[in-house]
């Protein structure tokens, strides 16, 4: 089963300048997408990209753009639960999308709503994101929701196993909304990847990929990469998978020690 990769502008190629130049970059290394953070630069880390040259970049190589943050970074909490921005940020971020030709948004669940059952939390997200489908409605842009570990990166959010974002999307239920599993936040919260697999089915739309623990390049940590690839493949999981790791070397030599890594695997990359 074949897979086309994707590695994270933010993160790999910013050797080579801003985000339009390391698209390039990317192109010339032989990769045919990419994926990106926020669009406009509204949250910390993610810097503001000139889109218009982003877009002369990626139509001038041809590269995929898989997927883009949504802006705001979801914060839902304790009243007065106004999520006005969160909307109007989706909106701006599906328009954007259109204009890139990028067809996923990623969102997550912040850190809740505090003082409730977490089954009452899901229940609430579900509402707020079958909302901002209502309003992106013919955008052609999926929200997938990501789930992220509270042991090491982000202590307090809300959805930290893939199982809890599984089942907010199934509570959301439509054909613009699923999950993504990131890999190494997965591993961090010690999830049995094929059984999340099995759990989550067609659900999972996107997958992002570093080694644990370090968040580095996969092979630089303990992950087990057949064991990882074979759950995917079993699953039918045939869509991008996400570079979104930290370098350890030059993002040249970095990408090529993960395809040299996944070439053993015997994954070849989809063209």
């Amino acid at each position: 089963m074949t897979h086309r990769l994707a590695p994270n502008i933010e993160l790999l190629f910013t050797e080579h300048g801003d985000h339009q130049d390391r698209v390039r970059a990317a192109a010339a290394a032989g990769f045919t997408s990419v994926e990106m953070w926020g669009p406009t630069g509204k949250d910390a880390p993610a810097k503001p990209k000139d889109l218009p040259a982003l877009k002369e970049a990626l139509q001038e190589t041809g590269v995929q753009l898989e997927a883009q943050l949504a802006e705001p970074r979801t914060q839902f909490m304790i009243p007065p639960k106004d999520h006005s921005d969160f909307y109007r940020g989706i909106e701006e971020g599906a328009r954007i999308a259109a204009d890139l030709g990028c067809p996923r948004i990623v969102v997550q669940g912040g850190t809740g709503f505090g003082g409730r059952k977490r089954k009452d939390q899901h229940d609430e997200l579900a509402g707020i994101y079958r909302r901002a489908l209502e309003l992106i409605e013919g955008s052609g842009v999926v929200l997938t929701l990501e789930a992220v570990n509270t042991r090491v990166d982000h202590p307090g959010t809300l959805l930290d196993r893939t199982t809890d974002s599984i089942d907010v999307a199934r509570q959301v239920d439509s054909p613009q909304f699923g999950v993504l599993l990131d890999v190494y936040h997965s591993r961090v919260e010690s999830e049995d990847l094929e059984q999340v697999l099995q759990e989550a089915g067609p659900l999972v739309r996107y997958v992002q990929i570093a080694d644990a623990p370090g968040r580095g390049e996969p092979g630089t940590g303990s992950i087990d990469w057949p064991a990882t690839f074979t759950a995917l493949n079993a699953a039918g999981y045939d869509g991008p998978i996400g570079l979104e790791y930290l370098p350890t070397v030059p993002s040249e030599e970095s990408t090529r020690h993960v395809r040299s890594v996944l070439a053993d695997l015997e994954v070849p990359e989809k063209r």
